[in-house]
């Protein structure tokens, strides 16, 4: 069997089991006797051995044996958790990391045996308990015994309602076989395994067991049928008789040392015993089918799952005799197995459904237009066109909230980032992060880890002040980190920021001068909002000195690039001394928006909605002049005003009456959009224009309008 087909499935798995020692281990360090974060931990670490050995990454599973062994003495209570510890121990979860990435990138873990990081693991284990460095490997008896649910079975008598392979249906070539090498002095065994319902890998599983028996002998028969099993088409045991030189100890200390087994039964079978096997079984059955029904008080032997009806007809629980003479269970009853309700779904196959429904999207607005066009009044078409409507907007609401997924997955790393550099910048730090459960599509929340890891560092770096400069200044030497995220109408926010020193402006002011940015005059003329802005540009940075952290001019600039990318917008608020919290602004979705359309000059176009707060008819007489551009006041607010059609490239007459605008905002700014008419509402596709047009970002798509003509999207936050 090939396991290369569960590389996805391990690299899944592997990603959670990192996120899992990293929370933990950070936690254990906050709290070194915290023993369920131990536990968490060693389960963690264990799994995740299992995984690399079954699919074949020797140094990942060394190295992760190594992290198990450690916090196994931990938990035993022989190592105490110590700074040192877990720093190395830090080291090793980032080297797996490592691994996981190759293996991602090129299916292979790499040449790098990290063997520094396992001698100092070794090392402090030996000081700690004197079995690190040449102490031998825990043998396979103690892996098994470790883990949480294995659990050796006898070797004769076994539990009836576990030992499912007595009811094997076995042809008579197969009796022939097991009773000449029962004969001929070879052991015959039969076995019932038990994988943990937590696995996910069962068929690989499986497939260990099969091998390793293999290795020793000979399988004579499997329940279900090596085809199915490989298919995964079992639940979460099989069966299966083999032939081999081994006694019956050794061959379940082969099986309980793959990971994931819970349990084995077995028993050896002579000539005479080969011939029970199946028939046995069924007339135990029929015997269990004649007994009464117990009564309701009756004590419940604990549930089996039943085998297959063709394969393995269902075995008879052992009972006391009491339970016999009187009201016992009598009748296994079969276990149900838990279902999911969650599935993976690959983010291709995601893509593909939402191109699909935005076809499926300009096909219905070509109807619609169809429709609205034509001259006849049939009520019928009118009802199926507005039914239509609602169907397409009703599934693509739906695929939307498939492609929803929380934002922790793109934060839960950063808790581990801040422990880091609180020791790089000999800083006191936290984080605080509230809001993950916020859903935002996959596609963004992909792309937005980095932008958030930039404005984190930068807040670590240039924001918290050192613990005796914050103390001077009367603050918790303790500094604070925080990161929020809420929902707000079609749009999500993320806030970042800190309670350090803040945004000196005259700083900033200083640099852009001294950079030959802007004229001294110029630059105090610049507004505090624009001289922050300068922050954003490439290669600008306040830092005195480059460092691996910052000050190579690279971190906002790229923060900003990459949320505009996304359709969103970032802007910061400040207070020198008290901090500054870095706000982004991000759509929900990227592909289908609702969208107001516009005509400007002779060309149609379209504004997303969620830049739009109100639609005013402006009279030309109310538009002012202040510092040479043009503004309108709005019940109290003077909004700047753009004219479209003069951005554009439109040569049209100025209106000498009211005019339409569009009040967009971004933040706590707005604009006043110029627009010669409206046309309404309309559900849109946003199709990409790659490098088609350069036009300040102006332009951010396209979309293909029912009578199939093309208007371009116009980016309101570009404007304002």
């Amino acid at each position: 069997m090939d396991v290369s087909q569960y590389l996805g499935i391990f690299l899944d798995e592997a990603r959670e089991h990192i996120q899992v020692l990293s929370d933990q281990m950070m936690t254990l360090e906050q709290e070194p006797e915290n023993q369920d974060a131990i536990n968490e931990i060693f389960r963690a670490a264990h799994s995740l051995k299992g995984m690399a050995g079954t699919m074949g990454y020797k140094r990942l599973q060394h190295l992760t044996h190594d992290m198990e062994d450690c916090f196994s003495d931990v938990r035993a209570g022989s190592m105490t958790v110590t700074s040192e510890l877990m720093d190395v121990l830090f080291q090793a979860l980032d080297a797996i990391e490592g691994y996981v990435n190759s293996i991602q990138e090129t299916t292979d873990e790499g040449e790098d045996d990290n063997e520094n990081i396992i001698n100092e693991i070794n090392r402090i284990r030996s000081v700690a308990t004197g079995k690190g460095g040449d102490a031998p490997a825990p043998k396979k008896e103690e892996k098994a015994a470790a883990a949480p649910a294995a659990k050796p079975a006898p070797s004769v008598g076994a539990d009836d309602a576990k030992a499912l392979y007595r009811s094997m249906k076995l042809d008579d070539s197969a009796k022939d076989v097991m009773k000449d090498a029962a004969a001929s002095g070879k052991h015959v065994l039969g076995f019932t395994v038990f994988i943990e319902e937590s696995c996910l890998l069962k068929a690989a599983r499986a497939f260990l067991v099969i091998k390793a028996l293999e290795d020793m002998g000979e399988i004579v028969a499997t329940d279900p049928t090596t085809q199915d099993i490989e298919d995964e088409k079992f639940e979460f045991s099989f069966s299966l008789f083999t032939i081999c030189d081994e006694e019956i100890d050794k061959a379940k200390e082969v099986m309980l040392a793959v990971s994931e087994i819970a349990e084995v039964v077995g028993e050896e079978f002579n000539e005479s015993g080969i011939d029970s096997v199946g028939g046995a079984a069924k007339a135990e059955a029929a015997a269990v089918e004649a007994e009464p029904e117990p009564e309701p008080e009756a004590e419940k032997e604990p549930e089996v799952p039943a085998a297959k009806a063709e394969s393995a007809p269902a075995v008879k629980a052992e009972t006391a005799p009491a339970a016999k003479q009187g009201a016992a269970n009598t009748k296994p009853q079969a276990k149900k197995p838990v279902i999911s309700k969650t599935i993976r779904v690959d983010i291709d196959k995601l893509d593909s459904l939402m191109n699909l429904v935005s076809e499926l999207i300009i096909a219905k607005n070509t109807i619609v237009s169809a429709a609205d066009s034509s001259d006849s009044q049939n009520q019928a078409l009118t009802e199926q066109v507005e039914y239509l409507e609602s169907v397409t907007t009703n599934l693509h609401e739906a695929v939307m909230k498939v492609r929803m997924v929380p934002i922790e997955s793109a934060v839960q790393k950063f808790p581990r980032m801040v422990r880091d550099l609180e020791k790089k910048l000999d800083k006191k730090m936290q984080l605080t992060i509230t809001g993950e459960e916020t859903e935002l599509d996959r596609t963004v929340v992909d792309e937005i880890g980095d932008p958030l890891m930039h404005l984190i560092r930068n807040s670590a770096d240039h924001g918290l002040e050192h613990p005796d400069e914050r103390s001077a200044s009367g603050k918790p030497e303790m500094g604070t980190i925080f990161l929020n995220a809420f929902q707000d109408g079609n749009s999500v926010v993320i806030e970042v920021g800190d309670d350090g020193k803040g945004i000196d402006v005259e700083a900033v002011r200083t640099k852009i001068v001294e950079r030959g940015l802007a004229s001294e005059d110029t630059a105090a003329q610049f507004t505090d909002k624009e001289v922050i802005d300068y922050l954003f540009d490439p290669g600008f940075s306040m830092a005195k000195k480059v460092t691996d952290i910052s000050g190579r001019g690279v971190g906002l600039d790229v923060v900003k690039s990459n949320i505009e990318s996304l359709g969103g917008d970032v802007s910061v608020k400040t207070k020198l001394g008290e901090g500054s919290t870095w706000i982004i602004r991000l759509p929900l979705t990227l592909a289908i928006i609702q969208a107001l359309m516009v005509i400007i000059g002779d060309e149609k176009y379209a504004i997303s909605l969620d830049s739009i707060t109100t639609i005013e008819n402006i009279p030309s007489s109310d538009v002012k002049l202040v510092q040479g551009k043009e503004v309108i006041q709005l019940r109290g607010t003077v909004i700047p005003i753009v004219r479209l059609s003069n951005l554009l490239g439109f040569d049209t007459e100025e209106n000498s009456e009211d005019m339409i605008v569009v009040i967009a905002k971004k933040g706590d700014s707005q604009a006043g959009l110029v627009v010669d008419e409206l046309i309404g509402q309309q559900e849109i596709v946003i199709k990409s224009l790659g490098k088609y047009i350069n036009n300040d970002r102006i332009i951010s798509g396209a979309t293909i309008l029912g009578d199939g003509e093309v208007a371009l999207i116009i980016d309101a936050n570009a404007l304002i």
